[in-house]
């Protein structure tokens, strides 16, 4: 009869078969992307906060407060399913407040900078993760700009997939296949388009043609495209936002809160007509470049507001709406510059408002100022 282990033995075989258990951020070779090892550093510091001085560890929402964003940002931010990064400014006082080792900032400084350099070569490609799970495309229309098919008011056509579809059987082997040739086509489309949109190698002369492009309203193959906006209902968010804050700029009172009413449409189509356009009350390509102007460090205004209001829904944290253009604006606006490969020059040239109405997260939530019952903030005299 074969000898039967007992006790402490069969404790120690029983060990020797168990694998080494893994760090989380060490169990799948997709998750050693930096943004993801970022996204775990960061929720590790949040976990193990109050933990060595037998504190108490802070909320999401009172941590949130103290950095200065919101906390559905912070969430997104220590969440390594999510495809946001925080910025390093966001990085640094979440290691200070969080009271995480000093040993490890540096660590989280290249880990942000490489999922930053990451993210500006998918964006080059055209592998950026669409945020809402859309389809990405669009409906041209008269002004020339597109109506994003996931916008409120927008239906999409009847997808073959639904429910009630007939379910289909795929071979083992689909999945893989067409992995090994997205990678194939991602690497021969990088190679092809790397010299002309990574960022930092874009020429002056490359950067006065796309800029001539965008005031033209004839965009070359692969462009960006100013997003159109019009009358409708429901809220338009951060672009309404920004849209009625130009028109303040321009004299005209209307009130900024995302929804293109009958109001906003009325000062367009004046607008417009003070700028020989045609006035249809849309604003698209030939509009949107009247509106927007270049402004820098020390401007105040209504402008600035629709700058600040567009850098904080574009995904890298809370930016202050306040009409003044502070050290931080500039801090924030490089960043997101440097991200969509433009020149980090804290600047809203034509390409910058272009990104940024582009490249907008999907709403959340409402400013802080436009969650309590207090007065819109006004624009600096």
């Amino acid at each position: 009869m074969a000898h039967e282990p007992k006790g402490r033995e069969r404790e120690q075989r029983s060990e020797e078969r168990q694998p080494e258990k893994q760090r989380p951020e060490e169990r799948r070779p997709e998750e050693q992307r930096p943004g993801v090892r970022l996204a775990w550093l960061l929720r590790r510091w949040w976990e193990e906060a109050g933990n060595a001085s037998g504190g108490t560890r802070p909320t999401q929402q009172a941590l949130a407060s103290k950095v200065g964003i919101d906390q559905t940002t912070l969430s997104r931010y220590l969440n390594p399913k999510h495809t946001s990064t925080a910025p390093p400014r966001v990085v640094e006082a979440l290691h200070a407040h969080l009271r995480a080792p000093a040993a490890e900032l540096e660590r989280a400084r290249e880990l942000c900078r490489a999922a930053l350099e990451e993210n500006s070569r998918q964006r080059a490609v055209g592998l950026e993760p669409e945020p809402t799970g859309g389809t990405g495309t669009g409906t041209g229309t008269a002004d020339g700009g597109t109506v994003d098919a996931d916008a409120p008011g927008v239906t999409s056509g009847d997808g073959a997939d639904g429910p009630g579809a007939p379910s289909r059987r795929r071979s083992r082997w689909t999945v893989p296949a067409l992995v090994a040739a997205a990678l194939v086509l991602a690497f021969v489309a990088g190679t092809v388009v790397r010299d002309q949109y990574a960022p930092g190698t874009r020429t002056p002369a490359d950067r006065a043609a796309a800029g001539a492009a965008a005031v033209s309203g004839a965009p070359a193959e692969g462009a960006l495209q100013w997003p159109l906006l019009l009358k409708q209902e429901g809220d338009l968010f951060a672009r309404g936002r920004a849209l009625q804050h130009l028109l303040r700029e321009q004299d005209y009172e209307v009130k900024a809160d995302g929804f293109f009413t009958d109001e906003t449409q009325e000062a367009v189509m004046d607008f417009q007509r003070r700028k020989h356009l045609s006035p249809d009350g849309k604003v698209g390509k030939h509009t949107w470049p009247q509106l927007v102007k270049e402004l820098g460090p020390g401007a105040e205004g209504h402008a600035v507001l629709a700058l600040q209001e567009l850098l904080n829904n574009s995904g890298q944290g809370g930016t202050e709406v306040s009409g003044r253009f502070t050290a931080a604006t500039t801090d924030d606006l490089r960043f997101f510059q440097r991200s969509h490969g433009l020149a980090p020059s804290g600047r809203s040239d034509m390409e910058t408002w272009l990104s940024l109405l582009v490249f907008q997260s999907p709403p959340v939530d409402a400013p802080e100022y436009q969650r309590s019952t207090s007065p819109l903030p006004s624009a600096p005299a």
